[in-house]
């Protein structure tokens, strides 16, 4: 079975495009001083630059690392073709222009390097989220529903016996001049009254007697 050949406009074009930016690379890079090899080797540069930064841009879509590099190689061809179009005198071309050319095989290669090495990140296929085994659906039958036994409430609390009144503490008419005296030594050596536990102290009585003696003190 035989196929025909059919011409494409676009590639016919692109053909008459690489060929004319081809030529325009070897010309600039022997006007820049680069003979024999050299100069035909130029223009293969950048234009496998230019394509391994489109193919890289069409697999592993856009990323900076592609676009970089893409428009370097077509800024590349690009000002071969503006110079080569009598913009510049090549008979005398500039320092400038020497210095990228001799530095283009460098920066080519870094660019070619970071293509080919560069990581890209692989999304994850379904294929192995369906390798996964999948869970078990336990089906349980449903439990009978029992009443809650009613829980006895607190038993009512029995009311305590009053505790029997403590006697009134009466003290001596002898113990309370003893205990103002002492109040008022007290007072005329700090200044401010005497407190219950000094007094109770300096007396030596129990808390109780101590409270009926400072009742009557006060």
């Amino acid at each position: 079975m035989t196929r025909t050949i059919r011409p494409d406009a676009v590639l016919v074009q692109a053909v008459i495009a690489g060929a004319l930016s081809f030529a325009h690379l070897h010309d600039l890079a022997q006007a820049a001083g680069q003979t024999g090899w050299k100069a035909w080797a130029y223009p293969i540069s950048v234009d496998l630059l230019l394509v391994a930064a489109w193919r890289r841009l069409r697999v592993d879509g856009p990323s900076r690392l592609a676009w970089c590099w893409f428009l370097v190689a077509l800024v590349a061809s690009l000002g071969a073709n503006i110079a080569t179009a009598g913009f510049l005198d090549l008979a005398n071309p500039p320092a400038l222009l020497r210095l990228g050319v001799a530095g283009w095989p460098a920066l080519a290669f870094l660019g070619g390097t970071l293509l080919a090495h560069s990581p890209t990140p692989r999304p994850v296929s379904d294929d192995h989220a369906s390798d996964a085994p999948e869970s078990a659906t336990v089906t349980r039958a449903p439990e009978p529903v029992t009443e809650p036994e009613p829980i006895p409430g607190p038993e009512p609390a029995q009311a305590l016996p009053e505790a029997p009144a403590a006697p009134a503490v009466t003290a001596p008419p002898a113990l309370v001049a003893h205990a103002r005296r002492l109040a008022d030594d007290h007072q005329a050596r700090t200044g401010s009254p005497i407190d219950l536990d000094t007094l109770r102290a300096r007396l030596g009585v129990p808390p109780a007697m101590a409270d009926a003696i400072a009742a009557q003190l006060a």
